[in-house]
């Protein structure tokens, strides 16, 4: 296909259909593992985000060893319930019926890396703002769900997580940052809306709250 030539219509309205309906998934893995292929594609999807410098930072660890997902998984109890115990009383107990996250059911978890000391792209955008290769790394993230979106694949990220523990169980490197833990399947179905917007935990903000022009509005809708 040409570079140059233009979407159509139904391929745009695809694009804008994927983003609306992106969800993180906590629940409803099919134990089924991804096909090779299927799995590569949506590797290719992230490893073709943009990045500062085109210095590409992003590494990517597939976990599909079920030992390591329990380990992975005790680390995730261990600090859940240290955060379940900053709330109390009716939001502790909404927090407490929270599904936050699928490492077990999920037959397979990517960790998602970033080299930052990468020298590919010879630092170009990095010398005012370095945080901008972990900054590339997040947009790898965003294609690998939206793909995954599309080709009907769940995808949940979880943050709950001790980091210094996680880099020891998949031996991430110091220099390298661990930017998502990603749960990753087939689903039996994707919600309606966000979890958290569905049980009440949040509500979202219209766009015109969040937009201003020329300088920063705090809630501008002009």
């Amino acid at each position: 296909m040409p570079a140059n030539k233009a979407f159509s219509e139904l391929e745009r309205a695809a694009v804008y259909r994927a983003i609306a309906e992106r969800r993180d998934v906590r629940r409803g893995f099919l134990s089924r593992p991804l096909p090779d292929e299927l799995l590569q594609r949506l590797l290719a999807a992230a490893h073709s985000a943009p990045s500062v410098g085109l210095m590409q930072p992003s590494r990517f660890i597939v976990i599909r060893d079920l030992a390591k997902r329990r380990a992975v998984h005790d680390i995730f109890k261990e600090a859940n319930a240290k955060a379940a115990a900053i709330y109390e009383g009716a939001q502790g107990d909404q927090y407490a019926a929270l599904k936050l996250e699928g490492i077990l059911e999920a037959p397979q978890n990517i960790c998602i890396v970033c080299d930052t000391q990468n020298e590919r792209g010879h630092k170009l955008g990095r010398q005012t703002m370095p945080e901008t290769a972990a900054y590339s790394t997040v947009c790898a993230v965003q294609n690998l769900w939206l793909a995954a979106r599309a080709e009907e694949v769940g995808v949940g990220w979880v943050s709950i997580l001790d980091p210094i523990r996680l880099r020891a169980i998949l031996e991430i490197p110091d220099h390298i940052l661990p930017v998502a833990y990603l749960c990753v399947g087939y689903v039996d179905q994707f919600a309606s809306q966000p979890e958290l917007e569905r049980s009440g935990w949040e509500k979202r903000v219209p766009l015109e709250t969040a937009v201003s022009y020329d300088t920063y509005s705090e809630g501008s809708k002009s």
